[in-house]
């Protein structure tokens, strides 16, 4: 681990402690009982685990279409995804607008308070606290004991949809794991999108995506062209995300077999046009849970870190997946990526 990243986790673990020494413990066991009109979920900060989030808000609305049920977000990206989602009664941002958040937050009291991350995080334990709330609800973690009325225990590999979806069970929900599958908020799509759509529905159609969030995670422009000369009688299209649209524009004049395709404003788009490929190739993204929103099976290109595929992979899509030996995914060969698709491709592929 890194000297920094250390020093972090130190400081975080150190903060659970104190919080720990100072507030009378809770039990970690109790059951929720009364009644159950509103709820603050503390929201993880990037767009991949808020789309983790979202079976739970809709098996909530569900359950309880009269619930009010507020989401306290980290970061732009976060609030500019929830504010989409019909299921969602408010969006509120702990960082921004101090005196808002306190009124619209601080100065009421919620049924029922739930912190989704599973290991000890500074500003979720400090929300996790201050946030008035009858009942609070976390994951078990060492650094979470005393501070939650009732502590979910699941196996620290669960997928992060199901163990978001575990806090169902603790109001007595009863939710499936089709049901617990990722979704994508939905908006306004431009019309030049709605055409080029119809468009797909004539053609089988791959999709790659060649953005990802860190650098270590990314294919070379030449790796992906190399994997498109390997199938040069399928039709290929390229998602990227804003920063990479120059890299796209190239890859579509410099290959025969892609089908130049508009740019995406935000995941709702790229999701309906992940929701006619036939398969779509990506790094380990956020891409990853458009594809299990939208059942299209996936080939995801992975570092040599077993969290990320066992809490973050594929959601019950037919999927390849291939882990590079190193901690880059360019270490990860053209050839490597052509047999997993091939292999995707044949009939009766197994989940």
């Amino acid at each position: 681990m890194k000297p920094k990243k250390k020093k972090k986790r130190q400081f975080r673990q150190t903060f659970a402690r104190l919080l720990q020494g100072i507030i009378p413990g809770k039990s970690g066991t109790a059951t929720f009982t009364g009644s159950l009109e509103s709820i603050a979920i503390l929201a993880q900060e990037k767009l991949g685990d808020c789309i983790l989030l979202t079976p739970l808000i809709r098996n909530l609305r569900r359950a309880r279409p009269a619930l009010e049920i507020h989401l306290i977000v980290f970061s732009q990206a976060s609030a500019a995804f929830f504010r989409n989602d019909p299921d969602v009664t408010s969006v509120h941002q702990a960082k921004k607008q101090p005196w808002r958040y306190f009124r619209e937050v601080l100065s009421r009291r919620f049924d029922l308070l739930f912190n989704t991350k599973d290991h000890p995080s500074t500003h979720f334990l400090i929300q996790s606290v201050i946030i008035p709330a009858r009942f609070r609800v976390g994951h078990k973690n060492l650094f979470h004991e005393g501070l939650y009325d009732r502590l979910v225990d699941m196996e620290y590999h669960s997928h992060m949809a199901l163990k978001n979806c575990a806090l169902l069970t603790v109001l007595g929900i009863v939710s499936s794991r089709e049901e617990c599958r990722p979704s994508i908020p939905a908006m306004p799509l431009p019309d030049g999108l709605n055409a080029f759509l119809d468009e797909l529905e004539a053609t089988p159609t791959f999709g790659i995506n060649i953005s990802a969030g860190v650098p270590n995670r990314l294919w070379t422009i030449e790796q992906w062209k190399a994997l498109l000369a390997r199938f040069p009688n399928e039709r290929f299209i390229v998602l990227s995300g804003p920063d990479d649209s120059e890299k796209k524009q190239r890859l579509e004049k410099s290959c025969k077999n892609i089908l130049a395709s508009p740019a995406t404003r935000n995941l709702f788009e790229a999701a309906c046009i992940v929701s006619k490929l036939r398969l779509l190739v990506t790094p380990d993204t956020s891409m990853i849970h458009v594809a299990s929103a939208e059942k299209t099976p996936v080939v995801g290109l992975y570092r040599e870190a077993p969290q990320d595929i066992s809490r973050f992979g594929p959601y019950d899509v037919p999927c390849e997946l291939l882990i590079s030996k190193t901690g880059l995914v360019s270490d990860i060969e053209a050839d490597a990526v052509a047999d997993a698709i091939r292999r995707l491709l044949m009939p009766c592929k197994a989940n």
